[in-house]
């Protein structure tokens, strides 16, 4: 089975050097970075409102824990989405791919 894990980014650089690294070590098969975010949400007792880039990456669910462990530490914020869902379907030869890779 496979996951796909979302996070917030506050650009595309810093979503693209994220996301480039935990391909390369194996940690995602792939990283889809979607930018023109925005997120209206409560920190430290105000509402905020950020243009923030959207990553999903896709992962063996068995490798979640390495990759969460992995994100918090490149991760800029001190909280930040890390949110895994299971897709319903997943063609075979896709998650055959992602389970190769990640």
């Amino acid at each position: 089975m496979i996951l796909l894990v979302v996070t917030t980014l506050p650009d595309e650089s810093t979503a693209a050097e994220i996301a480039r690294q935990l391909v390369t070590e194996k940690y995602a098969a792939c990283g889809t970075i979607l930018p023109g975010a925005r997120s209206i949400y409560m920190w430290n007792g105000g509402i905020e409102d950020t243009r923030e880039v959207v990553v999903i990456f896709k992962i063996r669910d068995a490798g979640f824990v390495a990759l969460e462990e992995k994100l918090r530490s490149l991760h800029p914020y001190e909280n930040p989405e890390i949110a895994a869902f299971a897709p319903a379907h997943v063609s075979k030869i896709y998650g055959e791919w992602v389970a190769a890779n990640s």
